[in-house]
């Protein structure tokens, strides 16, 4: 549906947002926090949407948005893709959830089996955060070791052995070098902390030197190519290369957190460049909008979960697992994405891109982009950063970067609290540049400010 199709709230200097404040303030005396999930908490209150048309939001007060987050990467397909309501609305008559396997999981299983060459097998779980979790207990079982390595600053959900250095500042994070194994939240040991081991991302030198010194108790190596929190930089392959050979090299379980990543290319994120994983962990848009997780790779790695001779190593089970309704969702959305659509995102990735970074050298703003293929983020840095240190946002800067994503929402476009952004199946180029003017607008008004 075209923007030309929906009635828009043209107030640029602030618009109706009464019924979103009301509805914060009555989930504030119920939810903790007022909201239930701290990405998109905003102050004074985040925006309450009622439905989602193709590649526009609507709101509780009838504000309508372009929606380049699309639910933080997951919906590649954009809101209401006919494929996927379609068998949702078969599969709700059929049955929700049931205490038994269905067909479904099988055709899904082999699916991306078909799709993803490394994999032979794939094991469902609920959220990329289990995917996470199972791939690295997966490790530990498989080798006898208990330290994981992780790259600074990279995101793998709220799972306790990978919440370290997700979030650290100048204050703590120690040399780049040997960046320093800081928990995000209260409640992670110190002892667990501990067994995380840090490396700086796409710097081999140090990352061998940090590596050497444990790999003997190392069972994985968890990594992300694209990783958001550190900057959406694509990872090196030189980095990536010596980190496959290091890895195979020492029987240290490589794993390839693609979560969002699994967007990057038909065949996901790592196959991009060439590579196989030992184990993958993935998620997002193989549920076409519903909850799911997967963790897949080759039969060899995913023999902890195996249950046919007795309690496997590693247990894993959940009452919504393989549910039909992800299943449904995620077969349809899988099998209406081609080869030609991914080639269709790269064009227009670049196109959005290399569109953003004009506006920014015409107007003489000090801001760039990073990202690959359908995914992106703006910076409000003139110089693109190199890894998380640099994407790190001081509090003076993160304010500046909240009035910016507000700025741009009150210009109809709806990104991430770090300024990331996504296409979607049904984007054109008219959509991205309606972005572009957003974002020039918004860059504007915030420098004046």
């Amino acid at each position: 549906m075209s923007s030309s199709n929906i009635h828009r709230n043209n107030d640029l200097t602030g618009r109706n947002l009464f019924r979103s404040a009301e509805l914060f303030g009555r989930g504030q005396r119920v939810i903790t926090g007022g909201n239930a999930r701290l990405t998109i908490f905003q102050r004074p209150h985040p925006i309450y949407f009622t439905k989602g048309i193709g590649v526009h939001l609507v709101d509780v007060d009838g504000n309508t948005y372009l929606d380049f987050l699309n639910n933080f990467t997951a919906l590649i397909h954009g809101h209401g893709c006919r494929p996927v309501l379609d068998r949702l609305h078969h599969q709700l008559e059929m049955g929700i959830s049931f205490s038994g396997p269905t067909e479904l999981e099988v055709e899904f299983a082999e699916l991306l089996c078909d799709r993803v060459p490394y994999f032979d097998q794939v094991r469902f779980v609920n959220s990329g955060t289990e995917a996470v979790m199972y791939t690295i207990k997966a490790a530990r079982a498989l080798t006898g070791r208990l330290k994981i390595a992780k790259l600074e600053g990279a995101f793998h959900g709220g799972y306790d052995a990978i919440e370290v250095s997700l979030d650290s500042a100048p204050s703590n994070w120690g040399p780049r070098s040997v960046p320093n194994a800081i928990p995000y939240s209260a409640g992670i040991s110190e002892s667990l902390a501990a067994d995380t081991v840090v490396l700086p991302f796409n710097e081999i030198g140090a990352t061998r030197e940090i590596l050497e010194r444990n790999r003997d108790k190392l069972a994985a190596v968890i990594i992300d190519i694209l990783p958001q929190r550190a900057g959406l930089v694509p990872i090196d392959p030189t980095y990536l290369a010596f980190l496959r050979e290091f890895t195979a090299r020492h029987g240290i379980v490589l794993i390839s957190d693609e979560v969002m990543s699994f967007r990057l290319s038909y065949r996901g994120g790592i196959s991009r460049f060439g590579f196989e994983a030992d184990l993958c962990a993935f998620a997002k848009i193989i549920g076409g909008g519903l909850p799911i997780g997967a963790v897949g790779g080759p039969s060899r790695f995913m023999l902890p979960f195996d249950s046919t001779n007795g309690k496997p190593l590693v247990p894993q089970a959940g009452t919504f697992s393989a549910n039909p309704m992800s299943m449904a969702a995620g077969i349809a959305t899988m099998q209406s994405l081609s080869e030609q659509s991914f080639q269709q995102f790269e064009h227009l990735g670049e196109y959005a891109r290399a569109s953003l970074n004009e506006i920014f050298r015409q107007n003489r703003l000090p801001y760039s982009v990073t990202g690959m293929g359908s995914m992106f983020r703006i910076h409000l840095r003139a110089e693109a950063p190199k890894g998380y240190r640099e994407a790190h946002a001081a509090a003076e800067q993160q304010r500046k970067m909240d009035m910016f994503v507000r700025a741009l929402q009150d210009r109809d476009v709806i990104v991430s609290p770090t300024c990331q952004l996504c296409l979607s199946t049904p984007m054109s180029i008219d959509h991205v540049e309606e972005m572009v003017t957003g974002v020039r607008e918004a860059a504007q008004m915030v420098e004046a400010a």
